[in-house]
């Protein structure tokens, strides 16, 4: 069990900072830290991502000294989704960020109890 374990230990880990993501998401009523648990759990997916494409042994996708097998190389797309997955990522963070601004400057919490509840008494 304990070999099991070490040889997937970047599928471990980024299972559990998925659950932590996860679980503070669900949980917490602050707006902050819930972004802050989406962010985690972003975090988890590319570190999924870069753990499955890298290979032991095998080079970074640029030709060197005109070797053109393609079984020297690492497969270059798990690596490109992750780029572009932190880029996403920045943006949906910058947006709920601004929000939760938007929504601190009308109803002065950050908590989304509090918030609905002051929406509701506004009808």
């Amino acid at each position: 069990m304990y070999e099991l374990i070490m040889t997937h230990l970047n599928d471990v880990v980024a299972a559990i900072l998925f659950a932590i993501g996860l679980a503070n998401l669900l949980f917490q009523k602050n707006m902050i830290k819930k972004i802050i648990g989406l962010n985690i759990m972003d975090t988890s997916v590319y570190l999924l991502l870069a753990s499955q494409g890298y290979i032991e042994g095998l080079a970074a996708p640029i030709m060197v000294d005109g070797i053109t097998d393609k079984s020297h190389y690492v497969n270059p797309i798990p690596s490109g989704l992750v780029l572009t997955g932190i880029v996403v990522s920045v943006s949906v963070t910058a947006l709920m960020l601004s929000i939760t601004i938007k929504i601190y400057k009308q109803y002065h919490t950050l908590n989304l109890d509090q918030a609905l509840m002051r929406v509701r008494q506004e009808d």
